[in-house]
Order: structure tokens, then C-alpha cells, then sequence
């Protein structure tokens, strides 16, 4: 692990690879088409692809013509890409190089690094446009300030790696899966676990429905479908291959994609399939859903190069239509929608994690004890007694209570004896 602020621009100059053939390299910031919508797709060739989007809207009420162009390519890993993330300013990107990158995109330069995680990012979030929080192969999530670009909280979540992280609208709880075969329930208020669960597989991904009703957790080829209030799976959506990304167009709407051509929408109610369309050639690695003044869009990224635009209709029994699509010539791995207008649900998170902790806390992370979870299907991890409390573990230190005692140990029991003798010389004389 190394300093958790981004690098100059100087540290970042380093011998790149050649684009795949049929990409061509960014032009001047000058000469850049800007527009309000931008396309953006990762790939194995180590490449972010930037596509704007213009979108005309047509006379008589239709879809009207989309038209993408080709914007920038940015080679700024040196390993295939893993995951992106986007808010109103930035676009972030995870990669197998262990490094987080930062592209800013009303500027178009490379703003820097992150590279605090050891091991493959496999998890980006942004919550709002002041939190980014990640998740690697490392166990650990991290909390960044995504203005000063500072980790305000690194956990150790998992034995194993995090596969997939994903955080409640509310900004209060995060949700993660891992390796370790246990879905975490994260209290980001105070930075600590709230709950886990045993599950029998290992989970590669985790979503909150957009009001935070329910969520999915997924392994191999099952959705299991939880309902907050219940904490316990409510339905199990089948899938025929093994999923690869999943996106709620509604609070009971989900889209599915996997290792297929096809993409389908199922209730997540009934877990019936709603409808299903053929949308590439190959199979289908990322999806993504945004909705605009006009039109609710979904955008799928395929291991055939193609990126293509899609518009929902109201009644999502009916297949979408075709809005627009672009080749890449590139094997794509994740995909993301910036909009210059996006403003994230909720601004920021809880001031108790916004508080800056110790300066240690971009160096390595020690070792936590792994204590097994036993059987139970839930549990809460419970905070030891005040008087036997150790110091936390640094980088992972809880901030203290308003009225905690900041004095040392050794003062306070002088105190406490002091105190002690006083009444009882009071007692004598009484």
C-alpha cells in the first residue's frame, strides 16, 4: 500500500502500450467534441473508450437519432480494466494493475491515482459526488473523499477478496459479498459491520434497488431476491448461463446479462420473465441503465466490441429499440454513462465518516484476528466493554465519542484514588 493521494502527472509517465488496432489515440483537449452524454467502456487491452453521445430528438415524438463519435482513448493501466465509476466531474477507473485512475472529465487530463489496494480492483462506487468507495482482491473497502481525494476509512470486509460492493440510497449502509462465502452488511455511519451472513457460494455481485427496498445477491447463475425488512430471500431468479451483470430499471424490474447474447427483464415479484432480446453477438459482460428527461436508456457492452444504446418502453414486456451503436474493436470488461448533469443520489454520507482519520491510515493495513462466524445465519458483531476496549487497529481506528475521556489510563486511575481518599477524609471529620 502507498500514499492514497493522487500522483503528478510526472510520476504517471511511463512506456504505454499501443492501442488495439482500429483506436486511434485522444486528440488535443482543444479539438474535443463535448456533449452531455458520454459513453465509457473498459477493456483487456487496458484502454478507457470515451464515446459522446448527441441525441436530436425526432419531430413526431420517436426515439430520434443518437449519434456517437469517437472522443478519447486513455491508456493509463498497465493491466486489463476491472470496473468503472462515474459522478458529475470524474470518471474512476479499477484495474488488474492494482491502481485506482482518475480522469477528470470537464477538463479531459488524467488527475492522478489511487494506490492504496494490493491486488485487483474489483469494485467502484461513488455515492453522490463527494464519496468513492472501493473494494480489491485485498479484503479491504475504502472510503475516499472524493474531492480531496483522501481515504477517509480503509475496513478490512473480507477474508478473502471483495468481489462486489454496493451502497444503499440512503448512504447509510453498504452492502458487500466475497470470497469468504458471507454477505456483509457495512454501518457506514460508524465505519463497522452491522451483520453477516453465511451463504453457500461465493457471490460476485450485490445491488440495492433504487429505493433500497430489496436487493439481489448473485452466484454462478441464481438471483436471489432479499427483502430489506425480512433480511431473507423473498425469491430466486434462474438464469440459463452464468450472470454477468445486473441493472434495476425499476423497484421491481430487474435487467439480467450473461454469458449469452440475449439480455432479459424479469419481475422480481413474481421472478418471471418479463421479455428478452438478442442485443450482441457474443455474450454480454456489463450493462447499465440511466434515465433522461425523455427516455429510460440501457446500455450493453459485449465481448464482440459493441456498445449499443437501447430505449425502454413503459410496458417492459415489449423489447426495447435500438437507439445507437459503436465497435470498439476491443474486448470490453465494464462499462459506465457520464452525464454532465448527474447529480448523485445524496451528497454526501453521514458526517461521522466524513471526520479525516490518522494520517496511517494510507499504510498498510495489519492483519485482523479471523474469528469464524459459526452457523448462524445472522449476527451482530457486538462492541467490546469500555474498560477492557483495546485500541483500534490503525487505519481502521473508530473515531471517539463526544464524551469519551482523552486522558491516559494512568491519570485517570490517580484521579479516581485521589478522589477515593477525599471522602474518605470527609467521612472521618464528619
Amino acid at each position: 500500500a502507498g500514499a492514497a493521494s493522487p500522483r503528478c502527472d510526472a510520476e504517471l509517465a511511463r512506456p504505454r502500450q499501443d492501442p488495439p488496432p482500429g483506436v486511434t489515440s485522444a486528440p488535443p483537449p482543444e479539438s474535443r467534441r463535448t456533449g452531455s452524454m458520454e459513453l465509457l467502456a473498459g477493456c483487456y487491452e487496458q484502454v478507457l473508450f470515451g464515446f459522446s453521445v448527441r441525441a436530436e430528438p425526432a419531430a413526431d415524438g420517436g426515439p430520434g437519432k443518437w449519434t456517437p463519435a469517437a472522443d478519447f482513448t486513455h491508456h493509463a493501466h498497465t493491466a486489463s480494466l476491472s470496473a468503472v465509476a462515474v459522478n458529475s466531474r470524474f470518471v474512476v477507473t479499477g484495474s488488474k494493475d492494482e491502481t485506482i485512475h482518475i480522469y477528470d472529465m470537464r477538463k479531459k487530463v488524467d488527475h492522478g491515482a489511487l494506490v492504496h489496494h494490493n491486488g485487483t480492483i474489483t469494485c467502484l462506487k461513488f455515492h453522490g459526488n463527494r464519496h468513492l468507495i472501493s473494494g480489491a482482491e485485498d479484503g479491504l473497502i475504502c472510503v475516499w473523499d472524493a474531492k480531496k481525494w483522501e481515504c477517509l476509512k480503509s475496513i478490512k470486509a473480507h477474508r478473502g477478496h471483495v468481489t462486489h460492493l454496493s451502497v444503499h440510497p440512503s448512504g447509510k449502509l453498504a452492502l458487500s459479498v466475497g470470497t469468504d462465502k458471507t454477505l456483509r452488511t457495512w454501518n457506514l455511519v460508524e465505519g463497522r459491520s452491522a451483520f453477516i451472513k453465511n451463504i453457500k457460494q461465493n457471490a460476485h455481485i450485490v445491488e440495492w434497488s433504487p429505493k433500497g427496498e430489496k436487493y439481489v445477491v448473485v452466484t454462478l447463475n441464481q438471483i436471489d431476491v432479499y427483502q430489506l425488512g425480512t433480511a431473507s430471500v423473498s425469491g430466486t431468479i434462474t438464469s440459463k448461463r452464468r450472470v454477468s451483470s445486473v441493472s434495476f430499471l425499476s423497484e421491481s424490474v430487474l435487467a439480467v446479462a450473461g454469458d449469452e447474447e440475449v439480455v432479459r427483464f424479469y419481475d422480481c415479484d413474481s421472478q418471471m420473465c418479463l421479455c428478452e432480446f438478442k442485443a450482441h453477438e457474443n455474450r454480454v459482460k456489463d450493462l447499465f441503465s440511466f434515465e433522461t428527461a425523455e427516455h429510460h436508456v440501457v446500455v450493453t457492452a459485449s465481448s464482440d466490441g459493441f456498445i449499443k444504446m437501447w430505449k425502454l418502453h413503459q410496458d417492459k414486456k415489449i423489447p426495447p429499440v435500438l437507439l445507437c451503436e459503436v465497435s470498439t474493436s476491443a474486448r470490453l470488461t465494464c462499462l459506465g454513462v457520464w452525464l454532465e448533469s448527474t447529480e448523485g443520489p445524496g451528497e454526501s454520507l453521514p458526517p461521522e465518516v466524513e471526520r479525516p482519520p490518522a494520517k496511517s491510515v494510507t499504510k498498510e493495513q495489519p492483519r485482523v484476528s479471523k474469528k469464524a462466524a459459526g452457523n448462524a445465519v445472522q449476527e451482530e458483531e457486538r462492541r467490546p466493554e469500555p474498560e477492557r476496549q483495546k485500541p483500534a487497529p490503525r487505519g481502521d481506528q473508530a473515531e471517539p465519542a463526544p464524551g469519551d475521556s482523552l486522558a491516559p489510563a494512568g491519570k485517570r486511575k490517580a484521579a479516581e484514588l485521589l478522589g477515593a481518599k477525599k471522602k474518605k477524609k470527609k467521612k472521618k471529620v464528619a
